[in-house]
């Protein structure tokens, strides 16, 4: 066992919308290093979402990520030879690192032309409850919800 748990390390707010969640988002989305190329990525998809909703795009990007973080998940425990899939809550950190996690991964698996076109894409279908990444948070809801009876073995 560990003595002590790392310090959390200060996040810098991106320039454009001076919002440290955006960031996160961005470090999700880099691959290799590559932050910048990240970022131009990610407001590229700001830039057609704001084009074709005819909204401000740093709220329906934040609705559409409301709308993919997972309240629930389930842990598998063995239990008496027996393995169980266990509903627990999840901490509040780990619900939205799953949610950008998920938006992105179900970003990249979209058909489309370059990867600002698919975020956009998702990004849209989220705030508006539909996509891949939506339906991924309620799968996990179900499933929590149909094991709901072995919660008394939460961990």
């Amino acid at each position: 066992m560990r003595k002590r748990k790392p310090k959390v390390r200060a996040i810098q707010p991106d320039p454009r919308y001076n919002d440290q969640m955006v960031t996160r988002f961005v470090n999700n989305l880099m691959v290799q290093g590559k932050k910048s190329v990240a970022f131009s990525v990610f407001y590229d998809a700001m830039d057609i979402v704001k084009e074709r909703t005819g909204e401000n795009e740093h709220e329906i990007w934040k609705k559409g990520l409301n709308n993919v973080i997972p309240q629930v998940e389930v842990r598998s425990k063995r239990i008496g030879g027996a393995t169980f899939q266990i509903p627990t809550d999840i901490p509040a950190n780990r619900k939205v690192a799953i949610g950008m996690k998920w938006m992105i991964r179900f970003a990249r698996q979209r058909g489309g032309k370059g990867m600002a076109e698919k975020l956009a894409a998702e990004i849209i279908a989220a705030s508006k409850g539909e996509g891949a990444a939506v339906k991924r948070k309620e799968d996990t809801h179900k499933m929590a919800e149909s094991n709901r009876a072995f919660a008394h073995f939460r961990v």
